[in-house]
């Protein structure tokens, strides 16, 4: 039976073409971590998350840190028997590591995404069986990818939509700023059109009395949902939202595992979940965060994280055919952001968001390429 004989994790820093910023944060590079898990047999799997302190609360040297003292030895030398196995071992776990190992009220979703998908990515492999989770087994008839615009203003903002236009996108997620929505959404409806399905982001950068303001000023140009238009913490502003506005609130930042799901939905501060497999705990835990999210009558987004490589897009795939219901994807983004990508084949969407096909393969259905994975590794260590 394949068993566990080393990890290997590094931090990396994959290149951006260009920034992308958000009210957040900006950024020029991945800053995310890959870990790769080897069994005795040889198998290789991986796993990629990229931990961000206004999402999850977790840094990059942190997770690092958590993964290699406390995570990864405790795992080193398991054996699984099958696949579905990893998986049961991975639905108890549910996001996080066992709570022998780690404390649950420590910060570790994406720490615990990396390791999800390295096990699945391995036993996979060593099995010879394709990751698959639930009954589907293909994309949603129709499913397109939406794009999702950068924050910014003026004659770059311009360019942006109009090549978005051309590009055939229907749907669109728009950055916004505090100040700059109104023209932000004018500029985007104006050059995408009427029919285009717009929605922002305010990405925490509003009080309740200026989020309330900015949703119904931007609802009569046909913006109906808000994504995390609070900060991640005020749960019973988010409720005042949904109460008051009769708009639709879709949380990012407040969403990591199963605990802050059931307070979301226990206190009706939200319509619409994004679920973000590097930010919800892994490939398992994500789809049981979706599943959770459809059965309380919730939007299911299934969102990325910025800078993902065709690792994570590969493991998004899988979880938008598992799941079905989904209303918005983002992801795939490839070497539209990227400027090298360390997997193949590469993930990346087409005109008008058409997705690509489902991996093929065992594990998670890519492959390593080791100059890539060498040139962009800023820090390595080996845990055996």
């Amino acid at each position: 039976m394949p068993t566990i004989k080393v990890f290997e994790l590094r931090a990396l820093d994959l290149p951006f073409k260009k920034p992308f910023k958000h009210a957040a944060a900006e950024r020029d590079s991945s800053y995310s971590l890959l870990l790769r898990c080897v069994t005795e047999g040889g198998a290789w799997g991986f796993g990629e998350c990229l931990p961000r302190p206004y999402v999850t609360g977790e840094t990059r040297d942190g997770t690092f840190e958590l993964l290699a003292e406390k995570i990864l030895p405790r795992l080193v030398g398991r054996t699984f028997a099958s696949l579905e196995d990893v998986k049961a071992f991975l639905a108890d776990c549910d996001g996080k590591a066992p709570p022998d190992w780690v404390d649950p009220s420590v910060p570790q979703t994406a720490a615990w995404a990396a390791v999800d998908l390295a096990l699945l990515d391995a036993f996979g492999k060593a099995h010879g069986t394709p990751v698959r989770l639930g009954p589907q087994q293909s994309l949603p008839p129709g499913f397109r990818y939406s794009v999702v615009s950068s924050a910014s203003r003026g004659l770059k903002a311009w360019r942006s939509f109009l090549l978005y236009r051309l590009m055939g996108f229907r749907q669109a997620k728009l950055k916004i700023e505090s100040g700059t929505a109104m023209e932000t959404v004018q500029l985007a409806r104006k050059i995408m059109g009427g029919n285009c399905d717009l929605r922002v982001d305010a990405n925490m950068a509003w009080d309740v009395p200026l989020a309330t303001t900015e949703m119904r000023r931007l609802a009569r140009h046909g913006i109906h949902s808000f994504e995390q238009p609070l900060v991640a913490e005020d749960i019973e502003g988010l409720a005042t939202l949904v109460r008051e506005t009769g708009l639709g609130v879709m949380v990012d930042e407040s969403l990591s595992d199963a605990d802050s799901l059931e307070t979301l939905i226990a206190r009706k501060a939200c319509t619409a979940i994004n679920a973000r497999i590097s930010k919800c705990g892994g490939l398992v835990a994500t789809y049981n965060r979706c599943r959770r999210a459809l059965a309380a009558g919730l939007t299911v987004q299934v969102g990325a994280q910025v800078g993902e490589t065709s690792l994570l897009s590969a493991a998004q795939l899988i979880l938008i055919a598992a799941v079905g219901q989904v209303t918005y994807g983002e992801g795939c983004f490839g070497h539209y952001l990227l400027k090298e990508d360390p997997f193949a084949p590469y993930f990346q969407f087409g005109y008008g968001g058409r997705p690509p096909a489902l991996p093929k393969g065992p594990g998670l259905g890519t492959h390593i390429l080791e100059n890539i994975l060498e040139r962009w590794s800023v820090r390595t260590i080996v845990v055996t």
